[in-house]
């Protein structure tokens, strides 16, 4: 006979009974010869002799209880697990709170047993110093979003620096945010003080405040783990990365980004890269038909049709650009020289730019967003803005974002700021940041 124990001192953490379905207390029995998941019976179907399937009464079984000293005489198994648990959940130090949870033991009995077996013992603190140099170790050789080598020290970009928000006050030294979520709720806290003459409503208030305390750090510390897990603190090199995707598949990617917290990193990049090979095959499909629906039945024919409309494509995007230069310019002397540009470089002759000089200065032409990526999330002012500005949409929504973050962290935005976040044009920059005043997208600081 054995004795053993298997599982918490939760009778709910345990499987039932396999003859009455209730809920094992300790001692119960445990069927040796049945296997490989665990054959469990209480006492009293154990008695009653209870069979079902391979079962037998006659099999052979271990008593399973963790009524039985370790460490020392006077502390069960049971116990010594009760006190780690409630070590766990009180915190080290608040003994009295652990004595409370345990019911069995004093303040002085708890404190003095933890310290002596799981602080002092040289074998667990051998074990705890192991323990710690594996952590060291895994902690140096897994991937993290922001990698250094271990003999340097990480990043330690200066306040309001470019790196510093380019890794969203992300301090790689202390795994921590300069503003973490739900910044402040600590303040809850502040006042709240435990004292021996308070009445049971007004302690109990307490313990519930501290628990909701507890909850809005497990929330903070859950979106921490997703934000490094998926390596979001480094958001420029996520946006690359996610760039080299087409982009139908990056509209999935922005659609999916919701669902990455509830699977691993790897489970959300193997689902957007069986999509993308998805994209891949019925493009690939879609191109094969189109050889059989132009009688194609050869690669050497595939090849010959694939340069032809290569060309016929050329052709086409040449006469429309001639189209935009005479649409948009009404200068006979600078459509000449467009032309004679196109033809030396048609003939492979460097051309020779020439300079027309006009009474005044001409503005560029509005810039045609068609077919360039992006132009469909605009609405029609944007679009309008984009092309007085002769700003390719992509560029102009990512401009959009970096300056409604940063209104959205500092509560208002300035032009000064505007133009340290957007390293383009001073001119384009004004009429970026007047845009979205005016529609109200950011507010003045």
């Amino acid at each position: 006979m054995d004795r053993l124990a298997s599982f918490g001192n939760d009778p709910f953490d345990k499987p039932p009974c396999r003859g009455c379905s209730s809920y094992l207390v300790e001692p119960y029995i445990k069927c040796v010869e049945c296997g490989p998941s665990p054959f469990l019976l209480c006492l009293q179907c154990f008695t009653r002799g209870y069979e079902y399937k391979k079962h037998q009464s006659d099999h052979k079984y271990e008593i399973m209880t963790s009524d039985f000293p370790v460490l020392e005489p006077g502390w069960t198994a049971q116990e010594e697990m009760a006190l780690l648990e409630a070590v766990m959940d009180c915190g080290f130090g608040n003994w009295q709170d652990v004595a409370y949870q345990m019911r069995t033991k004093t303040k002085e009995e708890c404190e003095g047993h933890y310290m002596k077996n799981f602080i002092n013992n040289p074998l667990f603190s051998s074990t705890l110093l192991n323990l710690r140099q594996m952590e060291d170790h895994l902690s140096r050789t897994a991937d993290t979003a922001i990698p250094f080598k271990p003999t340097d020290d990480p990043p330690r970009p200066s306040f309001d620096s470019q790196l510093s928000r380019d890794m969203a006050g992300y301090m790689p030294a202390r795994a921590d945010f300069m503003e973490e979520f739900d910044n402040y709720a600590e303040w809850d806290l502040k006042d709240i003080d435990f004292v021996d003459d308070d009445s049971d409503i007004l302690h109990a208030l307490k313990v519930a405040v501290v628990d909701i305390y507890h909850s809005r750090l497990k929330e903070r510390q859950r979106r921490k783990k997703i934000i490094r897990d998926h390596g979001l603190i480094n958001l420029r090199k996520f946006q690359i990365l996610e760039r080299r995707y087409p982009k139908e598949v990056q509209d999935l990617y922005d659609v999916m980004r919701r669902f990455a917290r509830v699977v691993g990193p790897i489970e959300h990049d193997k689902f957007i890269e069986s999509h993308t090979l998805e994209f891949e095959l019925r493009r690939e499909i879609r191109r094969l038909q189109e050889y059989r629906r132009e009688g194609i039945q050869s690669f050497c024919g595939a090849k010959v049709y694939e340069r032809v409309k290569r060309m016929r494509e050329d052709e086409r995007r040449k006469r429309n650009m001639l189209c935009d230069i005479l649409q948009y310019i009404h200068d006979s002397r600078a459509c000449q020289q467009w032309l004679h540009k196109q033809a030396a470089i048609d003939a492979g002759i460097t051309p020779v730019v020439t300079t027309i000089t006009t009474s005044g200065r001409r503005s560029a032409p509005p810039l045609n967003l068609t077919g360039l990526p992006g132009t469909e999330k605009l609405n029609e002012r944007e679009k309008e803005l984009c092309q007085v500005v002769r700003l390719v949409p992509g560029a102009y929504l990512e401009y959009k974002q970096a300056l409604l973050n940063e209104c959205r962290r500092q509560g208002g935005l300035r032009l000064a700021q505007a133009r340290s976040l957007i390293k383009i044009d001073v001119n384009k920059t004004r009429k970026i940041y007047d845009f979205l005043i005016k529609e109200g997208y950011i507010n003045k600081a």
